[in-house]
């Protein structure tokens, strides 16, 4: 099922090279340094990498049961931060059509014109490109795999395909971003564990209410784009269900990585964090029920606080 409704924009496939407008802030054509070097970061989207560098490190930590070699961690930091970064870029390329239609993005490098959109390709594929060899030349074979294909996923599996087309995009994609946990322990061990499928677990379905706060907060943005996502094109009970469910099998994966190999610090992380974050989601279900303002964005906030503090108890018990 497609949503994506016709519009003067969209009468090109978005992968395709076009001629680039001039960048904004370029008089005489000169710009200054330091603004098109905060665009070209933007288009890596830090954020995302933040999250990478929070669940890779815990991961390769209990993987090693202990500290990993520094080498090969600033390996992996490095190179799963390129990859991220050459991902998002990517996709700011392919979605530059959608992001200027949204409030929330329409800010964005390529939709403001600060970096063109044949720039912003050669960029995610340099990183890309450089993210993988450095993976395959410094760490094994499933680690640099499995980057690989991430970036492609993302971007050609998620970006291309199922974003525009199928309202479980949300659920789909999940995999790209709990991806750095399997990476990161293969990267140590060469293989993955129960463990490390239990933390994996633990971030794909955290995925879910995390990101439909933030899409029940943009509905209009997404709407007004053509994207199906959750919020909009099912109804808030639906939404509502599909935010509790996946809290719940946040929090299951939370508990059955508990026996596999964790300690009581991180266990009793996951119980009292887990219980805040599914408080936090019955709030927002009761107050749609209720016909009250949702306030979306308090569960999207505390859901980072949340992964933030159930990987540092990974570390911690890696290290006691």
């Amino acid at each position: 099922m497609s949503m994506i409704t016709e519009r003067p924009d969209q009468g090109r496939s978005p992968g395709l090279l076009e001629a680039d407008p001039p960048a904004a802030g370029r008089p005489g054509g000169r710009r200054d340094i330091g603004a098109v070097v905060r665009a070209y970061v933007s288009l890596t989207k830090p954020r995302i990498v933040e999250l990478l560098l929070v669940t890779t490190v815990p991961a390769m930590m209990l993987a090693a049961e202990g500290w990993p070699s520094l080498w090969l961690m600033a390996v992996v930091l490095v190179g799963g931060s390129l990859a991220a970064g050459a991902a998002s870029a990517l996709n700011c390329y392919i979605d530059r059509d959608i992001d200027q239609l949204m409030r929330r993005t329409k800010r964005r490098p390529l939709p403001a014109h600060t970096v063109t959109p044949r720039s912003a390709l050669i960029f995610g594929l340099v990183l890309a490109v450089v993210s993988v060899v450095l993976m395959g030349a410094f760490t094994n074979w499933l680690a640099t795999a499995m980057t690989a294909a991430s970036i492609f996923y993302y971007d050609v599996v998620y970006t291309l395909w199922l974003k525009r087309r199928t309202p479980a995009n949300t659920f789909w994609g999940g995999i790209c971003g709990a991806a750095p946990v399997l990476i990161g322990w293969a990267a140590v061990t060469g293989s993955v564990g129960a463990l490390g499928w239990a933390l994996f677990a633990v971030v794909f379905f955290w995925q879910m209410p995390h990101f439909y706060a933030l899409a029940i907060k943009y509905k209009d943005d997404y709407a007004r784009a053509g994207i199906p996502m959750l919020p909009v094109v099912r109804s808030a009970g639906r939404v509502n269900a599909e935010i509790l469910v996946f809290t719940g099998l946040m929090l299951a994966s939370s508990l059955v990585a508990w026996p596999l190999g964790l300690g009581p610090i991180y266990g009793v992380t996951a119980v009292v964090t887990g219980l805040i974050f599914l408080a936090e989601a019955v709030k927002l279900v009761l107050r749609s029920r209720r016909g009250e303002p949702l306030k979306p964005m308090r569960l999207f906030h505390w859901s980072y606080t949340y992964l933030t503090i159930v990987f540092i108890a990974v570390a911690v018990d890696a290290l006691v």
